[in-house]
């Protein structure tokens, strides 16, 4: 079951945005996780209570707040859903708090034996205030984090700052997390088809392992002393790989830089494999490796998306060049 993952900074627009997503007829079959109901100000959508910490609104979504740990919560609500306690939910949107660091949480759904079971991760959605954000990055290392581990960057408040500073806030939010989706939102008025659907699943097409991945990342690579020293950059191998010396070489990499691993995405063309293998990790905890259906139409190249702190592209070229000399080389079509 997809669960998305809405992040961004105290004020942002998470609320507003939240709000207008549980109110579009294709989200009635959500379970929505916040941490306090008056926090989140959803009391106008709720019409009765399930039990002390579960509410069943208008829409037909259940809104949960998290009692205790996160893990709990899921397990719980994935036992009350099977047993017909619940309404029937395909879809998680989980809220965090605007200070939160987003990096936890996506470990826990990427490896977590008794969560991934039920769920997986399918996006990052990050709220970015037009008015504030520039000043928010600046002094806050927790914006800058939450902008550069996203799947989906939102604009929001635009009606209400000058073109200017929206303009010089999208340019940097461009450079900090290229591989980004970005979307101008107002009084959360957004298409929810635009922001669900984005992990590759056995019934991925070509732009959805685009998408999830980032366009045009392969020759793309950006240095930010002002952004806590973030960078994003893809390495692409036109030949396929052997498994276990790519497997051993990302251990070597997760081992030796993994606090500086943000998030890393791959789709890799192994050999002896008819399909794409898709690898994701944040940190050290990576996901089990995922074999997809089968190609999608095109060029079956393998390519591996990091976003870091404190690590340059160089680097882990230099690792791969010298951990696996005789094997494929990188390359060279797109490269930074």
């Amino acid at each position: 079951m997809p669960v998305s993952l809405l992040t961004g900074f105290l004020g942002s627009g998470k609320t507003t945005l939240l709000n207008r997503l549980l109110t579009s007829p294709g989200m009635n079959r959500s379970l929505v996780l916040i941490n306090e109901f008056g926090e989140v100000g959803l009391d106008h959508l709720f019409v009765e209570s399930l039990s002390g910490d579960m509410v069943l609104m208008q829409s037909g979504c259940v809104c949960c707040t998290i009692k205790g740990e996160l893990e709990s919560t899921l397990r719980t609500s994935a036992a009350r859903r099977q047993s017909g306690d619940l309404p029937p939910f395909d879809r998680v949107l989980l809220e965090t708090t605007g200070l939160a660091d987003p990096g936890p949480i996506l470990q826990l759904l990427l490896n977590w034996p008794t969560v991934s079971h039920d769920f997986r991760l399918d996006a990052v959605l990050c709220t970015v205030d037009a008015l504030h954000g520039e000043q928010q990055l600046d002094e806050r290392a927790e914006a800058v984090r939450q902008a550069a581990v996203a799947d989906f960057l939102l604009v929001t408040k635009t009606d209400l700052a000058q073109a200017a500073g929206s303009a010089s806030l999208r340019a940097r939010l461009a450079r900090l997390n290229p591989i980004a989706a970005r979307h101008d939102v107002v009084n959360g008025e957004i298409d929810p088809a635009l922001l669900f659907g984005a992990a590759p699943t056995d019934r991925a097409n070509g732009a959805t392992l685009e998408r999830w991945l980032g366009v045009a990342t392969t020759s793309v690579e950006h240095h930010h002393h002002h952004d806590g020293d973030i960078q994003s950059f893809a390495l692409a191998f036109d030949i396929p790989l052997d498994w276990d010396t790519f497997n051993r070489w990302l251990a070597c990499v997760r081992a030796t830089w993994g606090e500086q691993l943000l998030r890393v995405k791959g789709v890799l063309n192994v050999a002896g494999e008819d399909a794409p293998l898709v690898v994701h990790g944040v940190h050290r905890t990576f996901h089990p490796p995922t074999l997809l259906a089968r190609w999608p139409d095109g060029e079956r190249q393998s390519r591996l998306v990091f976003i870091t702190r404190g690590l340059t592209k160089q680097e882990v070229e230099t690792s791969w060049r010298e951990f696996a000399p005789l094997s494929p080389a990188l390359s060279r079509k797109g490269r930074g």
